[in-house]
C-alpha cells in the first residue's frame, strides 16, 4: 500500500508542482527559467552567429523545443517522478533490511551555502562526465545516446535532446555518491540553472573564446567535436565533459583538433536512424 500511495502521490505532488510552475512565476521557477535562458542564448545565436550560413531555425529546431520541454517536465510527469518515488522507497527499504539508516558517509552540511552548492556541482559534475563515458561504450546505452548524437546542425535546443531512457541512466547512477554526502540544504537551484546555461552554449551556434578557461569549461568550439561524425582512430568518443572540460584534460579524452565550425556531425550510418520523436523516443532503439 506504501508503494501505491507513494505512486499516486508522485503523479499528483508533480502535476500540481508543474501547474503552480506556469502559473505561479517566481525567481526559483524551473519552467521560466528555462524559457529565458534559452531566449537569452538564441538570441546571441541570432546576432553572433558562428555558422553564418546555417539558418536561424536550424534544421530540427523545433524538434528539439519540444524535446527541451518533454525532458525538463513532461517525462516527469507522464511515468518518471511517480516511479522514482517508489523506487527510492524500495531502495531505502532495502537498506533498513540491512539495519542501513542512510547513505551518508561524509556530512558537509554544516560548511557555508556557497561551499556546498560547489562541492554538489563538482561532485556531480564528475559523475555525469563517467556516466556519459558509459552511454558511448557500452553498446545497449549507446543505443540510446544516439538520439542525442543525431542532432545535423547545432543550437541550443540540441542540448536536451535525448532519449528519455537517460534521464533514468543518470537520475539512477548519480543517486548513490550524491546520497552518500551529506547536504545542509535541499536546494540546489543555482546549480541546475548554471548547468542548464553552459548546456545550452556548448550546443549553441555561437564562438566564444575562453582562453586560458577552456581547460576548465566547455565551449561550443570542444563541444562540436564531441559531436562529429569522424572520430579519432580506436577512440569511442571525445570531449565528455558537460559542463566542465577539466575531466577530459585529466583522463586524456581531450580532442580539439582544429576549428571545427564545419565539421559534419552525427555518426555512422546515421541516415537511416529514426527521424521523428515518436520513433526516437521507442524504448526499442
Amino acid at each position: 500500500m506504501r508503494y501505491i500511495d507513494a505512486f499516486l502521490g508522485g503523479y499528483s505532488g508533480y502535476f500540481n508542482y508543474l501547474i503552480s510552475e506556469v502559473t505561479q512565476p517566481h525567481w526559483y521557477n524551473y519552467f521560466y527559467w528555462l524559457i529565458g535562458v534559452s531566449l537569452f542564448v538564441f538570441i546571441l545565436e541570432i546576432c553572433f552567429p558562428w555558422r553564418k550560413n546555417q539558418g536561424v531555425f536550424r534544421k530540427d529546431f523545433f524538434l528539439d523545443l519540444f524535446y527541451m520541454f518533454f525532458n525538463f517536465f513532461l517525462f516527469s510527469l507522464i511515468i518518471y517522478n511517480a516511479l522514482s518515488e517508489v523506487v527510492v522507497l524500495a531502495f531505502h527499504d532495502f537498506l533498513a533490511f540491512f539495519g542501513i539508516k542512510n547513505l551518508v558517509a561524509i556530512k558537509v552540511g554544516q560548511l557555508s551555502t556557497p561551499l556546498q552548492l560547489f562541492i554538489l556541482f563538482i561532485i556531480r559534475d564528475f559523475t555525469h562526465f563517467n556516466i556519459h563515458r558509459l552511454l558511448h561504450k557500452v553498446p545497449f546505452l549507446w543505443n540510446y545516446h544516439k538520439v542525442h548524437h543525431s542532432v545535423k546542425q547545432m543550437g541550443f535546443a540540441a542540448h536536451l535532446r535525448y532519449h528519455w531512457a537517460e534521464n533514468i541512466f543518470y537520475k539512477t547512477l548519480e543517486y548513490i555518491p550524491l546520497a552518500m554526502v551529506g547536504f545542509g540544504i535541499d536546494d540546489f537551484f543555482i546549480v541546475h540553472i548554471f548547468t542548464l546555461f553552459i548546456g545550452h552554449l556548448n550546443h549553441a551556434n555561437i564562438y566564444l573564446p575562453l582562453g586560458p578557461f577552456k581547460y576548465i569549461f566547455n565551449s561550443p568550439q570542444m563541444h562540436i567535436w564531441h559531436h562529429a561524425k569522424a572520430l579519432p582512430k580506436d577512440r569511442y568518443g571525445v570531449n565528455f565533459g558537460l559542463t566542465l572540460s577539466i575531466w577530459d584534460y585529466l583522463f586524456k579524452t581531450n580532442y580539439i583538433p582544429k576549428n571545427g565550425r564545419d565539421t559534419v556531425l552525427g555518426f555512422k550510418d546515421d541516415e537511416h536512424f529514426a527521424k521523428s520523436f515518436t520513433e526516437q523516443a521507442s524504448p526499442f532503439l
